[in-house]
């Protein structure tokens, strides 16, 4: 706790200095930013007459988190700029962040250790390429890994290094964000993308924009985990690796814009296999003694977010993989339907801050629902047995901006069979979240 306090006042002095300098790092072509995360949460006691290693515990007491990155980018050449992001990460989700698929803390997915330490999340090279005799430009305003200027409206746009493959693809105006928007796991993307990345988030690779003024088209291809949610990335890159497509295309609809995107994913890895690990008793139920390449998974995601009037909005996603092979990073869900609004400024001009509420369903495959049944483990749930039902997941916070850089939510989420059994539950979480981001 005295850590939290302590690197919250250092976050504040930061975000002040930085404010009073940003207009001279603009001027040299330079952006700098920064962003601290903080998160305290807890659960009532729930019903819960077993648990396994895996099990989220009833009445667990607070946890937290923080993580605390400086985004900074500098312009090279004419489109090309490099980003490098070193980022603090520490402290753990509810019961060592296990037990519900649809995890309640959307920072916790970063972190590895509950000690705290300083990692480079991000470094990275962008380059824009117009496209086209139109000289039409998009302005773009200065803003984390986003140097202020313009950009053809038309054109390709090649990322390379290690990123975050959400800062690219699955993104929502209405939720995305832990940091500011919905926490849980399942409703800041796609629940059912297993999307490649480290335990903290992030690998390395290429990824594609084809960007046109009426569609975009966007393609990666990057590295995956050596095991399972692990922090060492598999150098057998002809043998490992995840591909991913995404469909965008812009409308208009109750006279308000819109973006529906339409993303596939394909990863390769040294997978488990879960009926091999269920029905061949050698093995004792130890879904990594099953491991070896060639095992893939593959998965669809619909993504569509609606402007509802000038400060209203509305999202949908709907999501499946094949379920067939062990999850390798992400979280375990199959089957992902989710929905919900954003409301801004509840109470007008002042003070500034957004109201949200949304609800996801989460499902898995008969081979995963078999395994965990057997009494196997995954990475995140596993209660030693299971009695199937959907993971139901509703979420609703109030973020209130204090001043230009700190603002302040209140989030509580009701979870109804955690881990996909109806043997436990509900459960009541709450959380406090403090952002500083100037």
């Amino acid at each position: 706790m005295r850590y939290v306090l302590t690197t919250l006042l250092l976050g504040c002095a930061f975000a002040a200095a930085q404010t009073e300098q940003r207009s001279d790092q603009q001027a040299k072509n330079w952006t700098v930013h920064f962003q601290q995360t903080t998160i305290a949460q807890a659960d009532l006691p729930f019903h819960s007459p077993y648990q396994g290693k895996n099990s989220l515990v009833s009445g667990d007491s607070v946890h937290y988190s923080v993580t605390a990155t400086l985004f900074v980018g500098r312009s090279l050449w004419t489109g090309g700029s490099l980003y490098v992001n070193p980022e603090l990460s520490g402290g753990s989700g509810l019961s060592g962040t296990s037990g519900v698929a649809g995890f309640p803390n959307g920072e916790t997915y970063r972190i590895g250790s509950a000690t705290p330490a300083v990692e480079l999340s991000r470094l990275f090279l962008r380059q824009n390429f117009a496209l086209g005799a139109s000289a039409e430009t998009e302005q773009c305003a200065d803003g984390e890994n986003q140097i202020a200027g313009t950009i053809p409206a038309h054109r390709i746009t090649v990322t390379a290094g290690k990123f975050s493959i959400v800062d690219i693809f699955d993104n929502n105006r209405f939720s995305h964000d832990a940091r500011t928007q919905f926490m849980n796991w399942a409703l800041m993307s796609a629940g059912s993308w297993d999307f490649p990345a480290d335990t903290r988030g992030y690998t390395w690779g290429i990824a594609l924009e084809y960007v046109h003024p009426a569609w975009s088209l966007r393609g990666s291809t990057v590295m995956v985990p050596k095991v399972a949610n692990g922090l060492a990335m598999d150098p057998s890159v002809t043998k490992a690796h995840s591909e991913t497509f995404e469909l965008e295309i812009p409308f208009a609809l109750l006279g308000g814009p819109g973006t529906a995107r339409l993303e596939y994913f394909h990863t390769i890895a040294h997978m488990g296999n879960y009926h091999l690990a269920t029905y061949d008793t050698s093995y004792e139920l130890d879904i990594t003694r099953t491991r070896a390449y060639g095992r893939t998974k593959n998965g669809l995601t619909l993504n569509i977010e609606q402007q509802v009037g000038k400060s209203l909005g509305a999202f949908v996603r709907a999501g499946w993989s094949d379920g067939k092979n062990e999850t390798w990073a992400f979280t375990e869900i199959d089957q992902s339907l989710s929905g919900g609004i954003l409301l801004e400024n509840p109470f007008g001009e002042a003070p500034a801050g957004a109201f949200g509420t949304a609800v996801a369903v989460n499902g898995i495959s008969s081979e995963h629902r078999d395994y965990l049944a057997h009494g196997g483990y995954g990475f995140i749930i596993g209660d030693g047995r299971l009695n199937y039902a959907l993971e139901v997941v509703s979420e609703t916070f109030l973020r209130i901006e204090v001043n230009s850089f700190l603002a302040l939510s209140g989030d509580y989420q009701f979870i109804i069979n955690p881990g996909y059994n109806r043997d436990r539950g509900p459960v009541h979480a709450f959380a406090f979240r403090v952002h500083i981001e100037p």
